[in-house]
């Protein structure tokens, strides 16, 4: 499964990658807008919007061009534990769909 977090803290990025690692996912992880987020992001399984650290251009820029096929999760809390929740549903939901 593939995963897109916009937002969050950058110090952290490195563990919100390893946590996704974890659940067998891979990550890309964006905190602050940069060139081509568009095309950077591609078309993701998921997408996990943590609202209370990013910016509206990022989400405007991205949200509008996802796949009706992506997942999107919003989490004010861009806290390792709301991540690990998010990632536990996700993977389990996407288990039971492929089951």
């Amino acid at each position: 499964m593939s995963v897109v977090i916009l937002g969050g803290n950058e110090c952290m990025e490195r563990n919100y990658c390893d946590l996704c690692k974890k659940f067998g996912c891979s990550a890309k992880v964006f905190c602050k807008p940069c060139a081509n987020i568009r095309d950077r992001v591609g078309s993701p399984d998921l997408v996990i919007l943590f609202t209370n650290t990013v910016s509206h251009k990022i989400v405007r820029s991205v949200v509008d061009n996802l796949d009706k096929d992506t997942a999107l999760v919003r989490s004010h809390s861009s806290s390792m534990a709301s991540l690990q929740k998010i990632l536990d549903e996700s993977t389990r939901e996407a288990g039971a769909a492929t089951a």
